[in-house]
């Protein structure tokens, strides 16, 4: 057995302290740039540029920067120029709009105050109103009332009642009922019941058990009427 103390044994004879394998060198790991170029505002590109720019100035991690801080700083001086010029138009574009609209509504409030005058004054003669360069306004044709379709009968809430329904005529300002107990070919026979502002009726008031036919007709604007609904019967609950 070998000491480190025998004589003539010596420290570099080939024996080693650490006769395991020798340790493998680290990996370099490769960082990137990372400047988010698409992301930052005008304002903001300027001030990365300039941080950058500074921090480059005299540094001897990159001697030869390219393109050339110089240039780069031309670049970063006409974009802040750029900048300085649109938001000063921008400013004033703002202020012209504010201008623009307040001169309009102006001048509407104005118009409807002459409108009225020549209302007023023409006594609502239109060759008058035209006089003043004015257009007259159109009273619109009427809308000739169609005949109501699909109208349905069903039993109503309540003993007595009848629920009708129908599809909206265009231009109806309200709707005629009537109702027939006897009938149906014989038009005395048929009674006024009641009107309606909707496309739909409730019929109180009705004998229980006894058939009863219900028929509609559209009133225009200018009471003009519209050919009554195909008759549609039901028992009164």
């Amino acid at each position: 057995m070998a000491f480190y103390d025998t004589p003539g044994l010596l420290y570099d004879s080939g024996v080693l302290y650490d006769s395991g394998p020798a340790p493998q060198p680290r990996k370099f790991k490769m960082s990137k740039v990372r400047l988010s170029l698409g992301s930052l505002s005008g304002e903001e590109l300027v001030a990365s540029a300039n941080t950058v720019k500074t921090a480059m100035t005299g540094n001897a991690n990159f001697p030869t920067p390219n393109p050339t801080l110089a240039a780069f700083g031309t670049l970063i001086t006409t974009a802040s120029t750029g900048i300085a010029t649109y938001n000063t138009a921008k400013a004033a574009a703002e202020t012209a709009l504010a201008d623009r609209d307040a001169a309009l509504a102006a001048l509407r409030s104005s118009f409807s105050l002459l409108g009225d005058y020549v209302q007023n004054v023409s006594g609502g003669d239109a060759a008058k109103i035209e006089s003043a360069g004015m257009d007259v306004r159109s009273e619109g044709a009427p809308v000739a009332m169609t005949q109501v379709l699909d109208l349905a009968v069903s039993e109503g809430d309540n003993p007595g009642s009848l629920d009708a329904m129908w599809k909206p005529v265009r231009g109806a300002r309200s709707y005629e009922v009537q109702v027939n107990t006897v009938n149906v070919d014989v038009e005395a026979n048929w009674s006024f019941r009641k009107s309606s502002s909707k496309s739909s009726a409730v019929l109180d008031g009705l004998t229980s058990g006894a058939k009863v036919w219900v028929r509609v007709r559209a009133v225009g604007t200018k009471d003009d009427t519209g050919p009554y609904s195909d008759p549609a019967t039901k028992v009164v609950p």
